[in-house]
């Protein structure tokens, strides 16, 4: 009698630790899907519109310098990342929100130019985004608000025969990192962003 509990025993543990492996098993996709989707470099300094969008090189900006017509414009963040204005000269840009931005415009402006400036600034065109791979004009393109990456694909002339339609790489910009998301109109394409379409498996 015992030695037959015994095996009902034996036996539900060994049942209980392949279903245990099991679970396991099935669940690491889960787990590298749900790495995979928090790895995603979908924040807000890379989104347009935020108040923690930071300007890099590409963005055009128009700085208005209230009382002081003379002194606003619009102007573009260089290659060096930093925007020329008049009297003052280069403000370092890139990196910086708008509120930052601001900032040090009326940081400058005070140092020995203006009393009490007041700087309003707003990006009137964001750095272009680049798009690679399979499709049929790989390049740079302006890009556009409210993007996704299909209105991508259609920029760069559409897909080419070998193009996996249904999923892209997103690099975003200053990120060492490429994430695959999907290829839909649900997957936001960034300024500055590098999208890449991979060859599909036959």
């Amino acid at each position: 009698m015992k030695q037959a509990i015994w095996n009902v025993t034996k036996a539900g543990a060994i049942v209980a630790l392949i279903a245990a492996g099991f679970v396991a098993v099935s669940g690491a996709p889960m787990k590298a899907y749900a790495a995979e989707t928090a790895a995603a470099p979908d924040n807000d300094t890379a989104k347009p519109g935020t108040s923690a969008y930071r300007l890099d090189t590409g963005d055009k900006v128009k700085v208005t310098v209230y009382g002081e017509d003379d002194l606003s414009g619009e102007f573009d963040v260089d290659g060096s990342g930093f925007v020329r204005l008049p009297l003052i000269g280069q403000v370092r840009a890139a990196g910086l929100s708008l509120r930052e931005f601001e900032n040090a415009v009326e940081a400058k402006l005070a140092a020995g130019y203006l009393v009490n400036p007041k700087v309003s600034v707003e990006v009137t065109n964001y750095r272009p985004f680049t798009i690679l791979g399979e499709v049929n004009k790989p390049g740079e393109y302006p890009y556009e608000n409210g993007m996704t990456v299909l209105n991508a694909v259609a920029l760069g002339g559409g897909y080419t025969y070998r193009a996996d339609k249904d999923e892209v790489y997103i690099r975003r910009k200053g990120s060492q990192m490429e994430v695959k998301l999907p290829a839909d109109d649900r997957t936001a394409v960034y300024p500055g962003d590098t999208v890449r379409v991979d060859e599909r498996i036959f």
